[in-house]
């Protein structure tokens, strides 16, 4: 068994067949866990869940480009129909967790990719997603759920963030890690599993996918996809569903590529990275 640690099929890209895709994901052998991104895909994610009585769960939490800061134009991704909250309501999120098929708080984290111009807008920006994810991470604590983190162009202050944090009861994944060798070691100090996907197939100047993946011990790799986005290079998505527009659209079922790969850079088995995934799955998120 396969089991996607990072989807999202509650996001709009999956509205016309999402019920055909879950489908042959679970005929498929492939579990899943479908991410939410701000309330709204957070409750759609658990309505999804809740349709199956094994192989589907999700998370809740608000992702840092979708609070609304006013300090940055907001761009509406049209693959997940996007809803923007000028703050986190602690108290609507923590009713949310009362269903039993959510198993995490994320994604959560910081990402600058989209940021103001101005240094002292960029300081406020970046002060305000960080006073997000403090906000998330308390809400993890107190429901005892670990965390999916999102960190895009700000490994180095999340990394600072969580090392002043009181985050010693903090379970988590970097979720599709995109990072140095350096960065990779002190996430690894701090007891957290690393989320490999789609992503490690292309070139990023500055990262060395093969050299993290020999660096991240078997017992704390996760496998994902993201979708409906990093789909495989052409060569496998062949073997995937093609969605009938300009987008490629990846699904669960991709994260075998992933795992793959990973055996291959690991040498070892597909079968071998496919047991280990799988047990530090139900491991990290008590599945």
């Amino acid at each position: 068994m396969l089991i996607d640690t990072h989807a999202h099929l509650n996001f709009a890209a999956f509205d016309k067949d999402r019920e055909g895709v879950i489908k042959r994901c679970l005929e498929n052998n492939t579990w899943m866990i479908n991410i939410g991104t701000n309330y709204e895909t957070s409750k759609r994610a658990i309505e999804i869940s809740e349709k199956y009585p094994q192989g589907v769960f999700s998370t809740i939490g608000l992702h840092p480009i979708n609070l609304d800061t006013g300090l940055v134009k907001i761009k509406t991704d049209p693959e997940e129909g996007s809803n923007f909250e000028a703050e986190f309501d602690f108290e609507r999120y923590k009713r949310l967790a009362t269903s039993g098929k959510v198993v995490a708080i994320g994604e959560i984290g910081l990402d600058y990719y989209w940021k103001p111009k101005t240094t002292k807008k960029k300081e406020l920006f970046k002060q305000k997603q960080k006073e997000l994810l403090l906000k998330e991470l308390e809400l993890a604590k107190e429901l005892n759920l670990p965390v999916i983190f999102h960190c895009r162009m700000a490994h180095d202050d999340l990394i600072q963030t969580l090392q002043q944090s009181n985050i010693s009861t903090i379970k988590g994944v970097m979720h599709g890690f995109v990072g140095t060798l350096e960065q990779l070691q002190e996430y690894l100090k701090m007891g957290f599993y690393i989320g490999f996907n789609g992503i490690i197939f292309k070139k990023i100047e500055g990262i060395n996918f093969v050299e993290n993946i020999k660096n991240t011990p078997l017992d704390r790799i996760l496998i994902e996809t993201d979708c409906p986005y990093l789909a495989p290079p052409i060569s496998v998505n062949q073997r995937l569903d093609q969605h009938k527009s300009a987008f490629v659209r990846n699904n669960p079922l991709g994260v075998k590529f992933v795992a793959e790969k990973i055996a291959q850079i690991k040498n070892i088995s597909f079968d071998k990275i496919t047991e280990i995934t799988t047990e530090n799955v139900k491991k990290l998120f008590k599945l």
